[in-house]
């Protein structure tokens, strides 16, 4: 089943176009890496697939459904989460802040809801820290709440913007692990700048810089590359990074 397609995607803001010409389908339990520079438009393209961005032009489907019907089917993992460190929440409470879409107005968890945040903090095992206040875990523990709260209702698709930013080097290798494993129930989308993590990691590789460069697969060409960023970068084959793109004049 075709968990994401985008046909003919354009998206302005304002004036400027971020989005242009955007064709994309993400078949279920794809694991997709995500690149490009800086402003090229990946968190706008996250966001246009969970329906928080409405296009200029363009069809979104995400299993079949309009963005904004499907949300319940979709965790997503932001760039940064800004929250105040002193805040008296549990990691059990975080995590329960999912499931609030799906409760209804004026409606409180109950206890299927609370087992559902604590086997999600369990998928990230993290459920021995389910009492611990958010602001006394270290970062990495943190991103393993908040990814908790993604996949507190159980999604079919996971969009990750920048999942590993703020945790130290030792910690990423056990993150994309988790990622990993949860790849074989539901189909991701990871936005990263870590090129080699990327490679190492996913199953397919597209670039993103206003335009899409994706061909199914783990490799982008040199054409691909400097379209995309402008300048000589690393090339992405079979997992190892290849200079292959001429130096600045």
């Amino acid at each position: 089943m075709i968990a994401v397609s985008i046909e003919d995607l354009w998206v302005k803001l304002g004036r400027r176009t971020v989005l242009e010409a955007i064709n994309l389908e993400v078949e279920e339990r794809d694991f997709i890496g995500l690149i490009g520079p800086n402003g090229g438009g990946k968190s706008t393209l996250l966001r246009a697939i969970l329906g928080l961005i409405r296009p200029t032009q363009g069809i979104i489907t995400v299993f079949g459904q309009r963005p904004a019907a499907a949300r319940r089917s979709v965790g997503y993992l932001p760039q940064r989460n800004l929250f105040d460190s002193g805040f008296p929440a549990t990691a059990l409470d975080v995590v329960l802040m999912g499931r609030y879409g799906g409760l209804g107005l004026m409606k409180r968890a109950g206890p299927a809801d609370k087992e559902a945040a604590y086997d999600a903090l369990m998928m990230v095992d993290m459920a021995e820290k389910a009492s611990r206040e958010i602001g006394a875990l270290s970062g990495g523990e943190q991103q393993r709440v908040f990814l908790a709260r993604a996949l507190v209702s159980r999604p079919r698709l996971l969009l990750l913007d920048e999942p590993i930013t703020g945790i130290d080097a030792s910690g990423q290798g056990e993150i994309y692990d988790l990622f990993r494993r949860l790849n074989r129930e539901m189909a991701i989308i990871m936005v990263s700048h870590d090129l080699s993590a990327i490679s190492t990691y996913v199953e397919k590789i597209a670039c993103l810089s206003r335009r899409l460069y994706y061909h199914g697969s783990r490799e982008l060409s040199a054409e691909d590359l400097i379209d995309a960023y402008g300048c000589p970068v690393d090339m992405i084959a079979h997992g190892v990074p290849h200079r292959v793109l001429r130096e600045h004049d």
